[in-house]
Formats: C-alpha cells, structure tokens, sequence
C-alpha cells in the first residue's frame, strides 16, 4: 500500500477525498435521524412555538376567520359561545397535543417507508369523555339559568331534541329521557326548524306540518318518528352508524394516499423519497466507503501508530469543516416554506405554519452544526494526541504528570472567577422594578393602568363551563394581570331554588322536576366559593385560591395586586375568609377619603401592604374591604358585539378616581371568537383613550375576557408609557369646569 500511495500521489489524495466525503454524508444521515425522523424533535419544534397554545389563542379567533367560523357555529342548535368558551375543555391542549404525537408517529413510519399511504389517526375517547362531561354539566347550568327567567330553557329544550334526532338518524331509538317542556306555538316552530335541517330539501313542504302539529302537542316521540324514516339516505345512515362504533372503540382512523399530484401532500412525498434514498441507498453506501477510506489512510501512512493518528484527525477536521461550510450556504440561502398554506387560510394560520417551519429548518441546521463540533473535537483531539505523542520531549511543562494538579487548579480558579464576575460586568446592577417596571415605582397608584382579567376564577385550567379565562389564577398573574374580578359565592341549596322557582310562571309538575334535577346534577357544597353564576359549572374554595394569590404576591415582592369581589359572599365571612387564608401582613387600607390620592406603588411596595380588595356591594367593616364605587367608576359591560361598546356611565358615576374599563363582549356567555378582536392593542388603545377624553380621568384597569388572547397587556404597557413621557395630562384635581365637560361628554346623547 505504501508503495502504490509513493507511486502516485493522487491515489493518496482521492482516499483522503473520499474518506472525508463519505464521512461528511454518514454526519447529514446522522442529522436526518435525530431530526426528520425523530418524533421528539417535531415535538420540540411544535412546543418552542406553542403551536398547540396559539390554536386557541390566535387561529381561532383572528378576525379574518370569525365570520365565517361564527356563520357555522350560528347554524348549530347550541350558543357558539357555549361551544368556543368550551374548546378547551372538550378538545384541551393536552388531549390536542396527544393527538399530534400520535400523527408525529404516523408522519416518521411513513417517512420511513415502513408503509405506503400516510395514515391520519384521531383517537375520540378522550374527546367523547369531555363531551359527556360537559353535556352533564352544561344542563345543570342552564337548568340553574332558569332561576333567573320568566320562561322554561328553550334553548336547552332544543340542544337535547338534536341529539335524540341525530340518535334517531344513527339508527338508534331512543327509549327514555325524551324532553317534555311545554312549548308555546313559536318554540314549536323553532324546533320544528331544527328538526327540519335534518331532512332533504325536497320532503320538508310535506313532513313541516306533522312534525309541528306533534311539537305543538308535546309529542316529540311523534316528531322523531315522523323526521327518521327521511332522515338521511342508507348510505349516510351506515356512514353514521360506523362513525358512532368507531367511538365507542376510541379510535377513527382515516387513511389518506398519498400521491405527487396532491398538490398539499407533495412536499411530504418528496421528503419520503429523500429519506428512503438515504436510509436504503446513500447511507449504507457511506459507511462502506467510509470505512474502507479510512483502513486505507491509516495503512498507507508510513511510521508509527502515533503519526497515523494525525491524517485520521485531519479528516475528522475537514468534514467538520465540510458540514459547517454547507449549514452556512443555508442560512444564507433564502429557503422558502417547504409546505404552502392554502389562500383561504387566515393569516395567523398561516404565521403559525410558516413559524413552526422556520423554528423546524433552524433546529435542523443547529443539529447539524452540533455533530460539526463533535466531528472536529474528535479531530481535534486525534491531531492534539499524535502532536504531543510526537514532541513529548520537548513540552515538559504541559507533559509533566506533576504539573497536571497545577494546571487544573488554575483552570479552574479561573473559570470560576470568570462565571462570577462576567454576569456583573456585562449586566451591571439591576435597576428597582416596581409592577414589571422600574418606570412606575414613582407613580400613584391611581395614576397607572392596569390589565384585569374579568371572572378571574373562571378558566379552563380549572374545567370551568363556559370559561372566560384561559390560565388558572396564578397563571393568569405570570402573564402580567394585576387586577382579578372574582364572583365569591356559596353554593345554592335545592331548597333555595325553590323558593326562586315559586315565584315564577312554572308550572307545580314543572317546578318539582327542575328541583329534581338539580339535586342530581348540582348538589350543594358546604363552605365559601369562587364560582361564576351557578357553582354546578365550576367552583374553587375561596379560602385556597387566596392563599395562592398571597403566595404568588411574597414570591413576587415588587407586584401589586387588585381584587374586585362580585360579593355574593357576606363581608364579615369574606374577612374571616382573608384571615384563614393569612393574608392580614398583605393588605393595603385606602383612605376613608376616596377623594384622596393614592400613594405611589414604590410606597405601597416598601410597606408591604400590596393587596388591594375592593366589593361590589360591601364597604367594611374591615378597614382594608371598601366599596368599589365609593373609589371608582365603571363603563357599561353588557355589550353583545364589540360596535356596541360605549363609554357612557354606568355604576360609580363620573367623577372618581380609579376608572374600570369593562372590555369584553357577553352575549349568551363570553365570546372567545370575539376576543381576537376586541383584545387587539390598536382596538384597547383607541377605546381607551376615548372613554379617557369623555371622563376627564385615566382608565386605571382594563377588564377583559380571555386575556392571554391578542395584546391587552401591551396596549397597557404603551398606555402607561404615554403618561410617563406627558406627566401631567391627566390631572388629579379637576377645575368645576373640567369636570362639566367629562359628565357632558360622558351622557346619554352620545
């Protein structure tokens, strides 16, 4: 070998050649399997993004796609509000994320050639367990809802007729539990309707009069037969009968080919190919080459076993070097999205596919850069070996095994010193930081605004139905709230209900069944609660969910927290309540005077008095529970679309210190859709500088529903930096004439 080498040179060079190249692609196949076709690595790229979180919080509700998702959901005999303040409970994050992992699997075995079509797999169990659940408790709610009306849930009424007609249409009779509310001429026709979408255009002229002379009567038994016979045609009934058993298997698998002419599948298909190419044809074609290269180098270098350590070092160099170069080309290629987004598609949807690819390309060339630095480290050490095994005796210093505890104690003191100082000198000292900013320690407390999350207590961390909130609690403080409006309550007893009930227009029978019903779908709970209308639907001890607040305000010293309290609780069992909780070391006592200005949040903070409580309706009798509306003043909050939102006056008056900004939308329940509106920075902005000019006073908190949804903390965030830089422009004491022109302003005429 040594001769062939010394008898042309070139044949030294092409070894070499090949050693490096055949080792540069063993490096990309080594990439391509911890990324492409490693579950974890899509799973990475899809949690760094959030891509499951921003589902909900921006595709759901970007402007651009709510109408046509509103015009759906109006379709369906449920409130939308219902079904997208819910989504997190039927479909929640983890059981989305779920879903994902398993079509992470399915997307690698094909990717993998381990099978010939791309299998899209949704297992329903979890997703029937959340729906039955909350059908459960959903009823209870509305049921509850009848306390406060003059006439039986229709709407509930016709929820539960949809499902008795899609049970009929599946083939399946239903035996017991048919809905017998007593329905006025116009119900009848309502539900007549429903039923009707169920049936082919051409029948509905024929059946609408049966179907509504039995509604008319109550006899739905007789409405369902009549509807089922013309229903839906064999072939959808079997389809439906199939879906139904496949659920109660917990698994729906639809399998999709996958072919070069899908134009959305296309991209995966050429993935597959390049894959495959290198697991069956390139890789295995490396390795060979590799390692006869390499046998070939080391044989052919003359001398000792160290000098040949040198040339296998300087190959693991070049193709580190090799890999490197080619990640550079491709982060300063202009790469375009491997998978396109139809034009139907809203933006965000297409922002979050776009990102999870560039957040995908950037962890694949990180990979890659990563197995460069191994490859050269291993060069690096293989080169440093045979160099130092070459020149020993010359380097005493560095050789000499009793230098070595020296020269480790100095490399350590030094890294040492260097991890403890560097932070210091880069960063300096850190500024205080009042509220997240050390801009507000300065500022009264009424002068500042703040974000409020409206039914704080109401969230989807919590299985709340019909959440208007997102994070629990605590998570809702770590995202920068700083005002809670909570509903305290105690948890309604049926005999309670009853007494309501008597007053209404029910009849005898239809009272007792209600009262029936709610002993069993929402019994009583001793004790004091955060609950949202009707405890049935979600509840959290009050005495718990303080103490968390508290320990969230010690482990987070330079915050200051607002309570607002919808009190359907006494004022001296709320104390009792705060006591239990310890948060006596905590509270902050306003002045009796509410004309009196506030202290400055660094005061506040410095003293350690840094929860603020205030109550709807209780002022005292501890000094620290005031009455909200002897200190504040508030807009309208019963707006059912965000053009109805208005700065008129609502409690508290016009001429208070601390201003509630009530911005969020209720209609039939919060409006999940409507929060990616309503909750954008311009859209919070704009109202409140307006609501600002007609009150002659700054907003102080802005209540939203959802409010990790769009950027109301950062229109907050630039409302409060406006104020810092035109200290001054809203004036704490106001001139007789002033204050005529907010109340003018703020009147019914607008």
């Amino acid at each position: 070998m040594d001769g062939l080498v010394r008898r042309s040179p070139w044949a030294g060079v092409l070894i070499w050649c090949v050693a490096v190249l055949s080792l540069s692609v063993l490096a990309a196949a080594a990439v391509v399997r911890s990324t492409v076709l490693d579950a974890e690595f899509y799973s990475q790229v899809l949690e760094d993004e959030r891509a499951y979180q921003r589902f909900y919080d921006e595709v759901l509700v970007d402007p651009a796609g709510t109408p046509l998702t509103q015009e759906l959901l109006d379709r369906l005999p449920v409130p939308q509000s219902t079904i997208t303040s819910n989504l997190k409970v039927v479909i929640p994050p983890e059981t989305l994320r779920a879903m994902g992992d398993r079509q992470i699997a399915e997307v690698i075995h094909y990717l993998e050639g381990d099978r010939d079509r791309l299998r899209v797999t949704v297992d329903l169990e979890p997703v029937v367990a959340n729906v039955e659940r909350l059908s459960q408790a959903y009823f209870g709610d509305a049921v509850a809802a009848l306390q406060q009306r003059a006439e039986p849930d229709f709407q509930a009424f016709v929820q539960r007729l949809s499902e008795l007609a899609a049970q009929v249409v599946a083939g399946e009779a239903p035996l017991e539990d048919l809905p017998t509310l007593p329905l006025s001429h116009g119900q009848a026709v309502a539900a007549t309707d429903a039923l009707m979408r169920l049936v082919p255009a051409g029948e509905r002229a024929g059946l609408r009069p049966t179907v509504q002379s039995a509604l008319d009567r109550g006899d739905v038994a007789a409405a369902l037969a009549s509807v089922a016979p013309v229903a839906l045609t064999e072939e959808v009934r079997a389809a439906a009968a199939e879906l139904l058993r496949e659920a109660r298997e917990g698994t729906w698998v639809i399998t999709v080919d996958v072919a070069p002419a899908r134009e959305e599948l296309a991209a995966v298909d050429r993935a597959r190919s390049v894959t495959r190419l290198f697991q069956e044809v390139v890789e295995p074609a490396a390795a060979v080459l590799c390692a006869a290269a390499l046998t070939l180098l080391w044989l052919s270098t003359p001398g000792p076993v160290r000098r040949r350590l040198m040339p296998l070092g300087w190959v693991l160099a070049a193709a580190a070097s090799l890999t490197a170069l080619t990640v550079l080309l491709l982060r300063l290629m202009p790469v375009g999205a491997l998978f396109g987004s139809p034009a139907s598609w809203p933006p965000s949807a297409t922002r979050l596919l776009t990102d999870v690819q560039a957040t995908a390309v950037d962890r694949l060339l990180t990979t890659a850069v990563l197995v460069a630095v191994i490859l050269l480290a291993a060069g690096a050490l293989l080169i440093t070996v045979g160099w130092v095994w070459e020149t020993r005796p010359g380097m005493p210093v560095l050789t000499d095994p009793r230098h070595g505890p020296a020269l480790t104690f100095a490399v350590t003191a030094c890294a040492l010193v260097g991890t403890m100082l560097a932070p210091v000198a880069i960063t300096g000292s850190s500024p205080r930081v009042c509220q997240g900013s050390a801009e507000l320690c300065d500022a009264r407390y009424d002068e500042i605004a703040q974000l409020a999350s409206h039914n704080a207590m109401a969230t989807t961390a919590d299985r709340f139905i019909g959440p208007l909130q997102d994070p629990d609690i605590v998570g809702q403080l770590d995202a920068g709230v700083r005002v809670l409006l909570l509903d305290t309550h105690r948890w309604e007893r049926p005999e309670e209900v009853a007494d309501r009930l008597s007053t209404s227009d029910f009849s005898p029978a239809l009272r007792r069944r209600l009262t029936g019903i709610l002993e069993r779908v929402n019994p009583p709970e001793p004790g004091l609660w955060l609950c949202h209308s009707v405890c049935g639907a979600g509840a959290l001890e009050l005495a718990p969910a303080l103490r968390q607040i508290g320990d969230w305000l010690r482990a987070n010293p330079t915050e200051v927290v607002t309570l607002i309290l919808q009190d359907g609780v006494g004022a001296v069992d709320t104390q009792a309540a705060f006591e239990q909780a310890g948060l006596a070391d905590l509270l902050y006592e306003p002045d009796p005077d509410p004309d009196r200005p506030w202290p400055e949040l660094g005061e506040m903070i410095d003293g350690g008095r840094r929860l603020v409580v205030f109550a709807e309706k209780a002022d005292g009798p501890a000094p620290w529970y005031r009455n909200f509306y002897r200190y504040g003043m508030e807009t309208p909050f019963a707006f059912r679309s965000p053009d109805e939102m208005s700065c008129l006056p609502n409690r508290g008056g016009t001429d208070k210190r601390l201003f509630l900004l009530n911005h969020f939308v209720t209609a039939g329940g919060g409006r999940r859709l409507d929060a990616g509106t309503v909750n954008a920075r311009e859209r919070v902005l704009e109202r409140a500088h307006t609501c600002e000019r007609r009150r002659g006073r700054p907003v102080n908190f802005i209540a939203v529903d959802y409010a990790t949804i769009g950027d109301a903390l950062g229109a907050v965030e630039e409302l409060n930096a406006e104020r810092r830089e035109e200290d001054g422009r809203f004036p704490v004491e106001r001139s007789p004439e002033r204050l005529g022109d907010a109340v003018r302003a703020a009147s019914p005429s607008e």
